[in-house]
């Protein structure tokens, strides 16, 4: 079982917050006042779940106390129950609020989606999902920019690269990452069968340039004329960017109407990967327990099927099926993400708690 903090680690939390909200108000230094409100806006929520469990181990002793006087002792007794109920919920929810926090939660992030294995379906249903990334940055208020694009001839999906900025994104995001499968009837079939395909999703922290140094002579830079599917979608400018990253091997390319942009949005991606690369590599120094138990997070696991006759979605992670996937589609998201980052809440808890 975890145990509580003690005492003076809470008390050390409360008045590090108090200090951090004096900074706010006073004025602090301005190159320091981004980070400032990060750590406050982080310990918020903290600070609430530790005043809200003492409020209640107060409330507790006064009942007590009361139950002496036969006057008080009845209506003492009903709050001394409502409170014995109550308390082991707010310790829970403190110790979920007390749970290491990920740096990178707060970082915009860049979604790559490409189709797998269904030839032209797959193609259309990457096309979906895109669009469902879309539409649900768009209900949170998030700004969503399309990186790079390439469509095939049916409005598919060959290659698409988003960068999705806001409050909290990569921490709601980030469980998008693996395969999804899609069970329908494709445009493309007369005789009405059902066929399976897929898409994958990558869903990286973007890193700031204080994360890593990526030397620039390890970059392969070219310059190329890119071209979509036809019509409006036809580029014919030699301003498309590709960049490779020659140590490990990366390709990153970026097909706006400006070289120089491509280029800067090119290398963005390309330090989100190495950046994504690196905490990989220190996820598995220090987390083999937590893999066994959620699985390894390998992008070729199957984590969700879009099953359209049945109107049905399933995420085979957390065996949650909801028959709204209509909803989904239009950008609905939330009830996955919210049991997605509930599941997962449990499980580092139950990690700290072995």
């Amino acid at each position: 079982m975890l145990r509580m903090p003690a005492p003076e680690t809470l008390d050390q939390i409360t008045r590090r917050f108090g200090y951090l909200e004096a900074l706010l108000t006073e004025g602090a230094d301005p190159a320091q006042l981004p980070a400032i409100a990060r750590e406050y806006d982080q310990l918020k929520p903290v600070v609430a779940a530790i005043a809200d469990w003492r409020a209640a181990l107060a409330q507790r002793d006064e009942a007590r106390a009361l139950c002496a006087d036969p006057e008080m002792r009845a209506l003492a007794e009903d709050e001394l129950a409502r409170l014995e109920a109550q308390i082991p919920d707010l310790e829970h929810r403190l110790k979920l609020a007390l749970l290491p926090h990920d740096a990178a939660d707060d970082r915009p992030a860049i979604i790559e989606i490409r189709p797998g294995t269904g030839g032209e379906e797959a193609a259309l249903f990457a096309a979906d999902l895109m669009r469902i990334y879309q539409r649900y940055a768009d209900s949170r208020g998030w700004r969503c920019d399309l990186i790079s694009l390439s469509e095939t001839e049916l409005g598919g999906v060959r290659d698409a690269v988003m960068r999705i900025g806001g409050e909290g994104v990569f921490a709601r995001l980030k469980f998008e990452s693996g395969v999804h499968r899609v069970q329908r009837v494709p445009v493309t079939e007369s005789g009405g069968r059902i066929h399976t395909s897929a898409a994958t999703v990558a869903v990286l922290p973007e890193a700031a340039e204080v994360d890593l140094t990526i030397d620039e002579a390890d970059l392969r830079i070219d310059t190329y004329r890119s071209s979509g599917a036809g019509g409006q979608h036809v580029n014919t400018t030699d301003s498309a960017v590709r960049i490779t990253h020659v140590p490990t091997g990366i390709v990153v390319t970026s097909s706006e109407k400006s070289q120089h942009q491509n280029r800067r949005l090119a290398l963005e991606v390309l330090r989100a990967r190495l950046f994504d690369l690196e905490r990989r590599k220190q996820d598995e120094a220090r987390a083999a327990d937590r893999r066994a138990q959620l699985g390894s997070g390998d992008r070729s696991e199957r984590i969700r099927t879009y099953n359209f006759p049945q109107g049905r979605l399933t995420d085979h992670r957390i065996n949650l099926t909801l028959y709204a996937l209509p909803q989904i589609l239009a950008g609905e998201l939330e009830p996955v993400i919210e049991a997605l980052m509930a599941h997962d809440q449990a499980a580092r808890l139950a990690e700290l708690e072995a």
